[in-house]
């Protein structure tokens, strides 16, 4: 796709400057004047602005909150405002508005001590929508390496404690000298379509009416035709014929690679997995319309921000070359 770059999390307008990861003078010295940004639990700290619109809140080295957390310190890169780090404050114990784990989405705000009334953690997913294509790709991204660090803190050789370096992107074993990398799951999300008509399934776990484009973890040497071919078939037993790849969206809930790719189907019949659906229709064009308007009222279009909404929107508008 020639807009393939537009989707969310997957602009790459962050620099990232890896030749810094190695100098860690220098890296030192860009955190006396960096912006931090502190990441509680997964959610990234947020400005509340007019009529609660949500942008990236940063702060800085010397903040109270941040003097003892210095060692969890994390290089995101930088932009034209400077050098950018991301910081886990998951050991703050928050008050009040407390995550309901339970919930498809949470909804809930934890107001950071020694900030602003106006500041406070979100869930990403329910506000990614909302934030600019570079502020999507640093809150994405600070998200995925934190949450790295937190269950990959032994190494999977020997199993002692492993050391974070080169800027927290690499973590090395002293006792096997094992290094360790920040880890990228792969994900084949399918725009499945059969003359004027898109596969679209739902999870019997998400709200009532929400359908999405099927996905699927991609297997070991497994190529991304053959996992999309694999996939529709398992959960709904349609056979695909010919694939193209889309655009991709990194999808840091935790460490994702979501693939889109477009099939053909070849077939129509569905025949439920339901141990991976709960149901699966066909739906023409027409009727996607309707539903992108919110005037289908039992079936609710995929979340903005997704790469499912994306490609979604993008056939529906012609728009997949």
């Amino acid at each position: 796709m020639k807009i393939a770059e537009q989707v969310t999390f997957g602009t790459g307008l962050l620099d990232r400057a890896t030749e810094l990861r190695t100098d860690s003078s220098e890296l030192l010295r860009l955190t006396q004047i960096a912006r931090i940004l502190p990441i509680w639990r997964g959610k990234p700290l947020f400005e509340r602005g007019l009529e609660h619109h949500l942008t990236l809140a940063f702060l800085e080295l010397d903040h109270p909150q941040l003097r003892s957390r210095q060692d969890r310190l994390v290089f995101l890169g930088r932009d034209e405002s400077g050098p950018i780090f991301a910081v886990d404050v998951s050991d703050w114990v928050a008050e009040g508005d407390i995550p309901d784990p339970s919930a498809f989405v949470d909804q809930t705000w934890q107001h950071f001590p020694d900030t602003p009334d106006t500041q406070g953690f979100a869930e990403l997913r329910g506000v990614m929508a909302q934030l600019t294509p570079l502020e999507a790709e640093i809150a994405a991204t600070g998200r995925s390496i934190l949450e790295w660090h937190r269950i990959h803190g032994f190494c999977a050789n020997c199993g002692n404690k492993s050391d974070p370096v080169l800027g927290g992107w690499q973590r090395d074993c002293p006792t096997c000298a094992r290094p360790h990398f920040p880890r990228t799951d792969p994900v084949v999300i399918m725009l499945i379509t059969h003359c004027n008509a898109v596969l679209v399934g739902r999870n019997a776990l998400w709200p009532d009416g929400m359908f999405s484009l099927l996905a699927g973890f991609m297997e070991p040497g497994e190529t991304i035709e053959a996992a999309t071919r694999r996939e529709v078939f398992e959960e709904t037993g349609v056979r695909i014929g010919i694939v193209n790849y889309l655009a991709s969206q990194p999808w840091p809930f935790p460490s994702s690679l979501m693939i889109g790719t477009h099939g053909l189907a070849t077939t129509t019949d569905i025949t439920l997995d339901p141990t991976e659906l709960e149901e699966a229709v066909w739906v023409s064009r027409e009727e996607m319309l309707e539903v992108f308007a919110g005037h289908n009222p039992d079936m609710l279009p995929a979340r903005k921000g997704s790469i499912a909404h994306f490609l979604l929107s993008n056939w529906l508008a012609d728009r997949l070359e």
